[in-house]
C-alpha cells in the first residue's frame, strides 16, 4: 500500500471539509446534487466520448493500483537475480525451476521461464522488451485518461457556472430563483477545481512515477535474466545491476 497516496487524500478532503464545516451553514450549504451532476457526470460522459470502453473499464483499477500498490524493490530484485544466477551456475538452468511458484510477479516469471525452456539471450531478451514496451503503454493509457478527466472537471465546472448565471439573470424577478442559480454557479466551478487538483491530477503524477520506477524494474529484470542465460558470474551480474541503483542505494544490495 501507497500511504503517501491514503494520507495525502485523506489530509487533503480533511482540510477542505473542516473549512467548509467551520463557516456559517456547515457542510450542508455545499451538497448541490445539480452541481454534483453537471461536473461528475459531465466528466464522465466527454470521457467516454474520447476513449475506447474496453480502456475505460480499467479506470477504477488504476486508481486502486495507484493508491494499494505496494512499490517494487530494485536491491531485492537484485538479491533475487543474484540467488539464481548462483543456483544455475551450480546446478544449471533447469533447477531454476523449482523456483517458479515462488515468484508473484509474471514478467520475471515469463522471463526466467523462457531461459528454462532453452531460448537464446538474445530470444529472451526481444520478447521481455517488447513486454515491457506493451506495459510501459498500459500505464501511459492510464495516465492520459486521468489527465483528461482533470481537464475536463473545471471546464464542466464552468459550463455549470454559465448555466447557474442564466438560471439566475432569467429569474431576477423571483428571488427564491436567484439563491438555487447563484449555488449552480459557484459549487459546479468548486465541484470541478476540486475534482480536478485533488483526484486526477494527483493520481496522473503517481501513476507517471509508478510507470517509471516499474519501467526501471523491468530494464533491471531483463538484464539479470538475459546475463543468467549467458552464464555470467554471480558477482558480475550484481555489479552490472548495481548500475540500476542511486549510489546512496547500492550499499544495500546483499554482499
Amino acid at each position: 500500500m501507497d500511504i503517501a497516496t491514503i494520507i495525502g487524500t485523506a489530509l487533503g478532503f480533511g482540510l477542505v471539509l473542516f473549512a467548509m464545516a467551520s463557516g456559517p451553514g456547515g457542510i450542508a450549504i455545499f451538497v448541490h446534487v445539480p452541481s454534483l451532476i453537471i461536473v461528475f457526470g459531465g466528466t464522465i460522459a466527454v470521457t467516454m466520448m474520447c476513449f475506447p470502453s474496453s480502456e475505460l473499464k480499467s479506470i477504477v483499477k488504476v486508481m486502486m493500483v495507484t493508491a494499494f500498490r505496494k512499490p517494487a524493490s530494485p536491491t531485492e530484485e537484485i538479491d533475487r537475480i543474484v540467488e539464481y544466477a548462483n543456483l544455475a551456475r551450480k546446478e544449471g538452468l533447469l533447477a531454476l525451476e523449482t523456483k517458479l511458484e515462488s515468484v508473484n510477479d509474471t514478467f520475471f516469471a515469463k522471463g526466467i521461464q523462457l531461459v528454462i525452456d532453452g531460448f537464446s539471450g538474445e530470444t529472451v531478451r526481444d520478447i521481455m522488451e517488447l513486454e515491457a514496451d506493451w506495459q510501459r503503454q498500459r500505464h501511459g493509457t492510464g495516465k492520459k485518461v486521468m489527465d483528461q478527466m482533470g481537464a475536463f472537471a473545471p471546464a464542466f465546472g464552468m459550463i455549470g457556472t454559465l448555466v447557474g448565471l442564466v438560471q439566475m439573470l432569467q429569474n431576477l424577478s423571483d428571488p427564491s430563483m436567484i439563491g438555487q442559480g447563484m449555488a449552480t454557479a459557484l459549487l459546479t466551478t468548486l465541484y470541478g477545481a476540486m475534482l480536478a487538483n485533488m483526484v486526477f491530477l494527483p493520481l496522473s503524477g503517481k501513476l507517471e512515477i509508478l510507470a517509471s520506477e516499474e519501467g526501471l524494474l523491468r530494464d533491471l529484470m531483463v538484464e539479470g535474466i538475459v546475463a543468467i542465460q549467458s552464464g555470467e558470474k554471480p558477482a558480475l551480474i550484481k555489479e552490472k545491476l548495481k548500475g540500476f541503483l542511486a549510489p546512496t542505494s547500492r550499499t544495500l544490495v546483499e554482499a
